[in-house]
């Protein structure tokens, strides 16, 4: 880890504090590293793999949402590693579907969702992540299996 020093305009560093305040960071450091995080993560390799946290709302009775989008996780069942919904009234839900793959794989299950027609505020979040598989010992039961590890950047 290295140190610098930066100048930053006053209007810039008040709302890189409020910023701090509103995510919990400790210091500056730790809100400029995240926030830097963030953004280099727009333009993360197609190839890269992720897991990737898709939000959106949506109207389940508009074209039959509410079962063609549980079919489209269905069809990515490989990626889907687990899914959410939340109805906030007789005609929205919020749902949250966290995939993994790759970076392309998971920007094209989003942006079908999102191109549905009854679906608003689509967002997806990346995590950077490396699949490392391990053996190990359970008892007397030797087996491997994978892991995702998450890392500081892509």
């Amino acid at each position: 880890m290295q140190r610098i020093t930066i100048t930053i305009e006053d209007e810039l560093l008040q709302a890189l504090d409020a910023v701090m305040e509103r995510s919990g960071a400790s210091n500056r450091s730790e809100a400029l590293r995240d926030l830097i995080r963030r953004g280099l993560a727009k333009d993360a390799p197609e190839e890269a793999e992720c897991v990737g946290v898709v939000t959106y709302a949506l109207d389940p009775a508009q074209r039959d949402l509410g079962r063609l989008v549980p079919e489209s996780r269905q069809q990515h069942h490989d990626a889907a590693i687990a899914a959410l919904s939340v109805p906030l009234d007789h005609h929205a839900a919020v749902e949250v579907a966290v995939m993994r793959g790759t970076v392309g794989s998971v920007h094209a299950y989003a942006n079908s969702l999102f191109l549905q027609r009854g679906v608003r505020h689509g967002r997806t979040t990346l995590i950077p992540v490396r699949t490392e598989v391990e053996f190990h010992l359970h008892g007397e039961r030797a087996h491997t299996h994978d892991h995702l590890r998450v890392l500081d950047r892509f």
